[in-house]
């Protein structure tokens, strides 16, 4: 399994591995977001390849804002990271987070934070494993005026 980063060719293999993890949302709409992420020096994509068939992707950028736990800024951020099934559990996911903090810190940053859905087991195992402390947990709240 080889991990590399993203270039304009990726975008629509980059969309069709996002539209699994983010299933409310448009391969082409996704497709029409990577090509401005992978040419954004704020932002990168990894894709994970076995032989010659993409199997995993992840998403990343620099956050300037305040990020929840953090002292310093920008941090890099994990904004999504997936992995197809019959991969899982074999490393492919901390490769691709391992590239996403390498290019952050040479980008500078001396932090990486990420986030995930109160209710995803999952990914929170995922965090936990991968060495993340959490930081804090939020409900948010929202109201029609």
């Amino acid at each position: 399994m080889t991990v590399r980063k993203a270039t304009d060719e990726d975008a629509g293999t980059l969309a069709a591995l996002a539209a699994r993890l983010w299933p409310g949302h448009e391969t082409a709409e996704l497709a029409g977001e990577f090509a401005g992420l992978v040419n954004s020096g704020e932002a990168a994509c990894f894709l994970a390849w076995e032989d010659d068939r993409a199997v995993g992707f992840a998403q990343c950028q620099l956050r300037h804002d305040y990020v929840e736990g953090t002292k310093t800024s920008p941090v890099g951020y994990l904004e999504g990271i997936f992995v197809e099934e019959p991969f899982r559990r074999n490393g492919c996911a901390r490769r691709l987070l391992a590239a996403c903090e390498m290019w952050a810190k040479e980008l500078g940053c001396a932090e990486f934070a990420s986030d995930c859905e109160l209710d995803n087991a999952d990914s929170l195992r995922f965090h936990l494993a991968v060495g993340f402390d959490e930081a804090n947990r939020v409900i948010c709240f929202r109201k029609d005026l």
